[in-house]
């Protein structure tokens, strides 16, 4: 989830629904948002990543990258542990815990990778089954924010009169509407959506006679996916994907294309390939080269064969653009988060 508004909301519908007010209700909103403090050891990343080796550079990436350790199982036993040792609350324990889980998970959840197992596990993975602007999974989460900026505001003698019915109905059966909304937002992300997400792959790929991966199958809009899988040893097939209408739009991508008479080619692409294995986070899982020759340098653009169906890669980079100087051997490297996009110039040490 991308709506940061909608975590702290989620935060005080589990304070809301277990009856915390006051401070304990507002720590647990905290926690609910507390992951996504890790852009300020990313920024402290970002100013140190270029002076350290590429091993350095990568073991910092785990540590401080946005989405990674932070949005970690180890980093969510951490924080629950401090909660017990500072408060020795239960209720209030295991609050917390839900806090910062509902946060990891609804992250998890949509269209990210992620290192839930680091330090023990570097190996990324995704659920993808809820698109981060899902109405439900946005909007519930709003619901208890509005009532106590409402309630604020009446307190301060704001909007008297305004949604009386509402706020006495919400008054008179606090327990029973909170309890309510939690349920329905459990059950709509935790079952439903990635039960009908299995059910969608499965049917693709028994129509596709091929084996679709659910982990890549990527929400782009609610109801929709963009999927693919390799149709033959030159091209991938890309999909795009619903609920309503199975596959509604399909393409061939072609692996590798060179364009003009560039020898060695294929050593080309297997360095740049070689290259990219050893960098982090990994954004791209069905890898396409295009590789031109110009001026006595090779160039090897790497993209992810998708790109062409997607507007938004969140925090991807998802173009990889290396030029080989083809006396010497030596390149230079960048980056950008899809065709068009700002591209950037990456470090030496970028890669092993």
């Amino acid at each position: 989830m991308v709506n940061t508004l909608s975590h702290l909301g989620l935060g005080f519908l589990i304070a809301l629904a277990l009856g915390f007010k006051g401070k304990k209700r507002n720590t647990l909103a905290f926690l609910a948002i507390l992951p996504d403090l890790d852009f300020l050891p990313f920024a402290i990343f970002a100013l140190i990543a270029g002076s350290v080796s590429h091993e350095m550079r990568n073991q910092l990436f785990y540590l401080f990258g946005h989405r990674e350790f932070m949005h970690s199982i180890l980093f969510i036993l951490l924080v629950t542990l401090l909660i017990w040792l500072k408060t020795k609350d239960r209720l209030f324990t295991a609050a917390g815990l839900a806090a910062i889980i509902s946060h990891v998970y609804l992250d998890y959840a949509t269209s990210w990778k992620m290192r839930p197992f680091y330090p023990f596990s570097t190996e990324t993975s995704t659920l993808g089954a809820v698109h981060f602007f899902d109405p439900l999974a946005n909007l519930i989460p709003l619901l208890p924010v509005f009532i106590l900026l409402v309630g604020y505001l009446k307190n301060r003698g704001k909007w008297n009169g305004k949604f009386e019915n509402f706020c006495t109905f919400v008054t008179n059966n606090r327990s029973k509407f909170y309890t309510t909304l939690t349920v329905v937002l459990v059950i709509w992300i935790i079952a439903v959506l990635p039960a009908a997400k299995l059910f969608l792959v499965n049917y693709i790929s028994g129509a596709e006679g091929a084996k679709i991966s659910y982990q890549d199958t990527y929400p782009s809009s609610f109801g929709k996916f963009i999927t693919a899988y390799p149709y033959n040893s030159t091209h991938y097939k890309i999909m795009e994907v619903s609920y309503w209408s199975g596959v509604e739009r399909s393409d061939f991508i072609e692996k590798i294309n060179v364009t003009g008479d560039v020898p060695d080619a294929p050593a080309y692409v297997e360095r740049a390939g070689k290259l990219y294995s050893t960098t982090v986070p990994q954004e791209i899982d069905y890898p396409v080269y295009s590789v031109s020759e110009e001026n006595g340098s090779v160039t090897v653009v790497l993209r992810d064969a998708r790109n062409p169906y997607v507007k938004y890669w969140a925090y991807f980079k998802t173009v990889y653009r290396f030029v080989f100087d083809t006396e010497s051997g030596e390149y230079v490297a960048y980056a950008s988060d899809r065709q068009g996009g700002r591209e950037e110039r990456l470090e030496e040490n970028w890669f092993g």
